[in-house]
Parts: C-alpha cells; structure tokens; sequence
C-alpha cells in the first residue's frame, strides 16, 4: 500500500476510535463502584471494551477506506477478479482473536478468584429473603435489621437464604448479583471501601411485589459500625414488648406491602394496617384475634380488592410465639392510635 493510503487508514481508524471511546467513556454506564470486588470488575469491563474499541477502529477504516476506494463505477456490472485470498491475513485474523480471547479469560479468571478470597477479619451477615422483603442478621451479636450495614474496609461474608421463592439479591455500586434459592444457601462476598447509602434490590421476577421488595446498604466508619452493633445488641437483649413488636414489624419486611403510619411504613402491595379495626368489624371477629389470625392465616380473610397466596403463611411457624404476641400487640396499638 502506499503511503498516502497507510495515512487515510490510520486518519480513519482515529476517528473511529476517538468517537467509540468518547461514548465509551463520556456516557454513565456503570455506577460507582463501592467495594473492591466491583472495582475488580470494572476493571474487566474496561479492559474488554478498550480491547472492542481497538477491533471496531481497524474494521471500521477498513471498511471506509474499501467503500470509498474500490467502489465499482456506476456502469461496471462485471465479476470481481477470482482471488485465492491472502494466508497471512486469514492466519492473523485467527490468531489474534484467539490470543485476546484466552487474554480475557485469564483477567477474568484472576479477578474471580481474588473476589471470592475472603479477608482475615471476616463479617457474617445472613441474608434472609421472602416475598416481599430482605432482613439481615448479624449471628454474632443476634440481631437482625431490615437494613443492610456494613464497615469499611472489612471483608464481609453474605450467606443468603429464602424463604418462599427464588430471589436475587443485587446491590448495583457492589457490581455482584447472587439468586436466593428455597432449600440452597448461597454465599456472597464484599469488601465495601466507599461510604454511602446504595439500594438492595430484588432483580429476579418474584411475585405481586417484586418491584417494591428494596432495602439500603449503608457503608460506615469501622468505629460507627462497632457502636451501632454494640448498641443494636443491648437494645435487643434489654427491648420490651411493644419494641420488640415494631422490631419484629421491620425485620420481617411487613412494611414493604403494607401502610402503617406507627412505623413510617407506606407499602401498597397489601391492605392499610392503619384500618385494621374496620377490616376487623367487617371480619366479624375481635380486633386481636383478627390480627392474630390474619398473620398465621392470611388466606382466611383477605380484605376487599386483594388477591389472595400473597402475603407469605409462613409467618405461624417463621415468628416464634413472643414475637407473634409482640407484633399482635403492636399492631393493635398502633391502629388504634392511628
């Protein structure tokens, strides 16, 4: 080729590039990472695109340059010359592709085993997931949450389990997903190292409200982090009824489906429990044990409006009996309050 024609290429497949990388690089594609893993990961991600990058350049000038160059002229109906091709090229296209392939594979390779390393300090935290909700517990210091906290800076161990359905659990700036499967514990692995609030969210297809089953993850200060726990266990082991009733309320998701204004709840997948009494009225039944019975038997009574087998009946042999007795009792109280 000649030289003016070796310049074109290259003009060509510096443009190419340059407007690749700049939507590459100027469009918000992937979140912030937050831990380490997704750093790891994004790393990958932007070592294959530059690698797609590179390869859309070189086919996009030589693409051009041939559309423009050797164009047949309006009136030339006639065959191509018959080429045997060019063994070098095909060589080369072959061979390339096979070299990057096998590069990507050992990148990857190598961020999948450190990801799944854990650190020397590691924090336990079983995940626990259920139409429509995830809580978190935390079996060293016996508490369990409905939001996700965790240290900086310190390898933590999910270990998640469900209780109904297949679930997924998913926090967008940890660049990790995990399903959550009936009968299967599954592990997950995260070292946050960036402080924040990020949403959990459910990606797999679950039922009625699969759309509100969301939580937060919230990144702290190792020291933050040590004070809250401590405190979250002496307040669970000294809690009396009604709070262990609003505990037992948040830990158990009630306010993903459902409205209570005692809690801050606003969930819509289920009746308002602000209305209790006047659901109870028209149950026919005393307002306790309509609250007790539409726990342990949700399908006995379903408000007007509501499709019944949504509200999990797990809850009878889930909640021990303190926990029913509390959650009864707070639930009577707040409605009648509200």
């Amino acid at each position: 080729m000649r030289r003016g024609s070796i310049l074109t290429l290259l003009g060509i497949g510096v443009i190419a590039g340059g407007v690749a990388a700049a939507v590459a690089v100027l469009l918000p594609w992937l979140p912030t990472p937050a831990s380490r893993e997704a750093g790891r990961i994004d790393f990958v991600f932007w070592f294959v695109i530059t690698i797609c990058i590179v390869i859309f350049a070189i086919v996009a000038a030589v693409l051009l340059y041939s559309v423009v160059y050797f164009r047949a002229a309006p009136d030339d109906d006639s065959d191509g010359p018959p080429i045997h091709g060019n063994t070098g090229i095909e060589i080369a296209w072959t061979l390339v592709p096979t070299l990057l392939v096998t590069a990507i594979g050992i990148v990857s390779a190598v961020v999948l085993a450190q990801n799944d390393a854990q650190g020397s300090d590691v924090l336990n935290v079983d995940v626990t997931a259920q139409q429509f909700a995830w809580t978190f517990t935390y079996p060293d210091a016996r508490i369990t949450t409905a939001t996700l906290r965790l240290p900086k800076g310190r390898s933590v161990l999910l270990t998640l389990h469900s209780k109904d359905v297949i679930h997924s659990f998913w926090v967008p700036q940890f660049a990790q997903k995990e399903d959550t499967v009936p009968g299967l514990t599954t592990t997950l692995h995260i070292t946050p190292d960036r402080l924040g609030t990020f949403p959990v969210i459910c990606t797999e297809l679950c039922g009625l409200g699969h759309a509100l089953m969301r939580s937060e993850a919230i990144v702290m200060e190792p020291a933050a982090f040590d004070t809250w726990l401590k405190k979250q266990s002496q307040a669970a082991r000294s809690s009396n009824a009604a709070v262990s009733g609003a505990a037992v309320f948040s830990d158990n998701g009630c306010g993903s489906c459902h409205t209570l204004i005692a809690a801050g709840a606003a969930g819509k997948v289920g009746p308002d429990l602000d209305n209790l009494p006047a659901e109870a009225q028209q149950a026919g039944k005393p307002l306790q044990a309509f609250i007790h019975q539409s726990i342990v038997d949700p399908n006995a009574y379903v408000a007007p409006g509501y499709p019944q087998n949504v509200m999990p009946q797990s809850f009878g042999s889930s909640l021990s009996a303190r926990q029913l007795d509390a959650l009864v009792s707070y639930l009577v109280d707040s409605s009648k309050k509200g």
